[in-house]
């Protein structure tokens, strides 16, 4: 049964609207939601409503999107709410101490990771990079650090092999969900229990430029690169001085002794390349100003395009 309490909640994109949606469902009683500004988005770059909010005004809950808490009218509007406990997920703001001090009982966040492991920005495709097994969801007691409060509650996650970071992110967000409910469920009987600072390991943000695909890598670290960057930013490198983005890869532990970044065979499979250890099977890919596509449609469509010898990447000759 949930708890009469009223909750504010904090959160902007697809994976806090789930926990906002599993609240709701549960019978909370969510008296404000607090989301980023509506910012430009698509062709158009016209102002578009974060998922958070489209949610909150399809149930009619009041929405503030202050740009920070840096005035004294921000933090009055949020005690006004008198809300016991404000629930946050990817909100996308630190929160200053005089902002968590506001709720009653503070400030609980849902974490996509088993904290200590993967603090910050993007929990979810680090653990990918890292060749983790497992992940999960932790509810946590906020302080002023970035994911160091005392954690209260945890769900584990598997990491499937062929897991991607939008399909570890939809699993997360539906166990996020499921896990605050839990959380709020049971607080009496939670303990918290401090994180071990040296076990901490920090999940920078993500960012377009290390998603280039350096050949040199050995085809392991490669796939998982592949797959922790789908949907975004998307693992590319060049063919003939064109982007190349691939979308799905598979790494292969034998190769010839060839050149990172050469192509070493095309067939129905793929188009196998050598890495620097191995060699990586792109499956799916797109090609500059195409939609994507699997490897063996574009070899059908485009014969002779890419083909074995060819180098990929930005460097032929290194």
């Amino acid at each position: 049964m949930a708890s009469p309490s009223p909750l504010i909640f904090a959160g902007t994109p697809d994976f806090a609207a789930t926990a906002l949606r599993a609240l709701l469902d549960a019978g909370h009683e969510i008296v404000a939601v607090y989301t980023q500004p509506d910012r430009p988005a698509g062709r158009g770059r016209k102002p578009q409503a974060s998922p958070v909010k489209q949610l909150a005004l399809e149930h009619n809950l009041p929405v503030c999107q202050p740009e920070h808490f840096k005035s004294d009218a921000a933090l009055q509007e949020l005690a006004s709410w008198r809300a016991d406990r404000m629930i946050v997920a990817a909100y996308g703001l630190l929160l200053p101490q005089k902002v968590l001090d506001v709720p009653r009982h503070g400030c609980l966040n849902i974490h996509a990771s088993l904290l200590p492991r993967w603090r910050g920005a993007a929990p979810i495709q680090r653990a990918i990079l890292a060749g983790d097994h497992e992940t999960g969801i932790t509810i946590m007691q906020m302080d002023a650090g970035l994911d160091t409060g005392d954690m209260l509650f945890k769900l584990p996650c598997p990491i499937d092999p062929h897991d991607t970071g939008g399909s570890l992110h939809d699993k997360l967000a539906k166990l996020g969900g499921e896990a605050i409910v839990q959380a709020l469920t049971n607080l009496e009987n939670l303990t918290p229990q401090p994180q071990d600072d040296s076990q901490a390991t920090y999940a920078r943000k993500l960012n377009k430029a290390e998603a280039r695909i350096d050949w040199h890598k050995p085809a392991d670290q490669l796939a998982r690169e592949v797959r922790a960057f789908n949907p975004w930013p998307v693992s590319h490198t060049l063919l003939d001085a064109q982007p190349l983005r691939v979308w799905q890869a598979e790494a292969q532990p034998q190769a010839p002794d060839a050149t990172p970044g050469t192509v070493l065979s095309t067939d129905v499979d793929g188009i196998a390349v050598a890495c620097g250890e191995g060699s990586l099977l792109l499956q799916q890919i797109q090609p500059a100003g195409s939609k994507a596509m699997s490897a063996a449609a574009f070899l059908h469509g485009r014969p002779g395009r890419i083909a074995p010898g060819m180098q990929l990447g930005d460097d032929p000759h290194s």
